[in-house]
């Protein structure tokens, strides 16, 4: 009796700490979601005005709003780099993209880069023209991480060779807490955090068929998030990839709003850049009419959490319900997952593409008339997003606080949607009646956008600063150059 009295406690308990993190997540949402069209113009903020240069680790906004030398830096750095896979071709997730044009770019302007990763024995790792990038390559632990020991001892050497190192930086968990809490000079950078994941368990849980198993992730998950919160503090500084993850980090997290850094993610503004003979071009080659069509597409991995069980659905009643939407539009799909085949059997105006190298990939949104991403994932900041609007291409994307908050902070750039099947199609049916100038118009407004705050380069110098900030708080007693103080006197 007294056992079954003290496991009921504990379900209430765990139920109210459950109903608590949710109520703080629903709060963070609605201001986010409230916040992200007053609060954010299209393409730039509003500095504070004031006659004192500003501390960079005190501004609260996206590095990206900020304008920093496209000239490489007096300083060159010696950077370490602690990233769980590097990426081969097509064949990577949106962190370790992130890592490769980050990296590179990095690495272009002079910096030396030291990368710890783990090398496929299935695969050639591939090859660099830039001298400066060192890879220290192991072998990935059965769970596929990188070998902590392992890695911690290359880093050591590498450390007491020539130089030390001015900044260390991990993807995420690269390098885990309890080797990184005692490195001052690290930043990390978050691409998804427990927190944020909870909201996407609430809606994948809300969308399932009745045929599917019920996730018990949540229970799981908070414990996570409890975790998170007490070892997230052992890493120096924190740069959150959204602006909403950022909040959650200084609220939730309660990490000194000192030590986190909001740099948006980017992509390279040299591959995605509008180009309208070549989309006339993939349009040609797949089969699709010149004109009086509406061209949609979808990129990336074909799985339940990227949100094609609604997107699906969504289709499905539109092509049961309109005939001309039957004949007069076309969805496109790149990538590779299990939903890939049920496309394929949807109809014959779906278009089921496969996984695209980078190339193709631009190719394949300068043939669209806008892009569409419904994810259920309400964590990060999707790449394709960013790759479509500086193709000059409209997008679509679910109401989640991190997309609304940086992403599409208005109608001019795009539509928006709840996380269901028919707050979709509803979108869906607003994009088709919306004429093919509309249209045009918002992808203009999304490229200026997207030139504003999502390239590489333009995320590589805030990095880059950030970086040259970190190195330079730790020196003492020579004369040297603030790059903490924004702008520099010689900016």
């Amino acid at each position: 009796m007294a056992r079954d009295q003290l496991i009921a406690f504990n379900i209430r308990c765990f139920c109210l700490i459950l109903l608590l993190l949710s109520s703080l997540y629903y709060i963070s949402f609605v201001f986010w979601s409230h916040c992200s069209r007053p609060c954010n113009s299209p393409n730039h903020i509003m500095l504070p005005k004031q006659s004192l240069p500003i501390h960079l680790f005190y501004f609260s906004s996206a590095w990206n709003h900020l304008s920093f030398s496209s000239k490489p830096p007096q300083k060159l750095l010696k950077i370490a780099l602690f990233v769980k896979k590097w990426p081969h071709r097509n064949l990577a997730g949106g962190l370790e993209r992130h890592a490769l044009t980050l990296h590179l770019d990095l690495a272009k302007r002079g910096h030396e880069l030291h990368i710890f990763t783990t090398n496929s024995a299935n695969s050639s790792f591939p090859r660099y023209p830039h001298v400066n990038m060192n890879f220290h390559l192991s072998k990935p632990t059965a769970a596929g991480y990188l070998d902590q020991a392992v890695v911690w001892k290359q880093f050591q050497s590498q450390n007491s060779t020539g130089r030390p190192f001015d900044v260390v930086h991990t993807e995420s968990v690269g390098l885990l807490h309890t080797r990184a809490q005692h490195l001052t000079n690290l930043a990390v950078s978050w691409h998804g955090i427990a927190y944020e994941t909870i909201h996407s368990d609430i809606i994948q849980e809300l969308v399932r068929s009745p045929e599917e198993p019920r996730a018990y992730a949540l229970t799981e998950r908070s414990i996570k998030v409890v975790e998170e919160v007490k070892f997230f503090p052992r890493y120096a500084h924190h740069v959150a990839t959204s602006d909403h993850a950022g909040d959650i980090l200084k609220r939730i997290y309660m990490i000194p709003d000192e030590r986190v850094h909001i740099i948006l993610n980017g992509v390279n503004e040299e591959i995605f850049k509008p180009d309208f003979g070549s989309g006339k071009e993939f349009r040609r080659k797949i089969g699709i009419p010149e004109s009086g069509v509406l061209v949609l597409g979808m990129a990336g991995r074909l799985v339940k959490d990227k949100g094609h069980p609604i997107m699906f659905e969504a289709l499905k009643q539109i092509f049961m319900e309109e005939r001309t939407f039957q004949r007069r539009v076309f969805i496109l799909v790149a990538g590779d997952g299990p939903w890939g085949s049920r496309y394929k059997d949807l109809w014959p105006n779906v278009l089921v593409l496969g996984p695209l190298e980078q190339a193709q990939l631009a190719r394949f949104y300068n043939a669209l008339d806008i892009f569409v991403n419904p994810t259920l994932r309400a964590q990060g900041l999707d790449h394709t997003l960013l790759e479509a609007m500086l193709s000059g291409k409209p997008v679509m994307a679910t109401r989640f606080a991190s997309i609304t908050g940086s992403v599409i902070v208005g109608s001019e750039v795009g539509y928006t949607f709840s996380p269901t099947v028919v707050s979709l199609r509803n979108a869906l049916y607003r994009v088709w009646g919306d004429r093919s100038g509309t249209l045009e118009k918002k992808g203009q407004v999304a490229r200026e956008r997207g030139l504003t705050l999502f390239t590489a380069s333009k995320m590589a110098a805030a990095y880059e600063r950030l970086f040259l900030c970190i190195s330079s708080d730790r020196e003492i007693g020579a004369r040297r150059e603030d790059y903490c103080r924004y702008p520099l006197p010689s900016d």
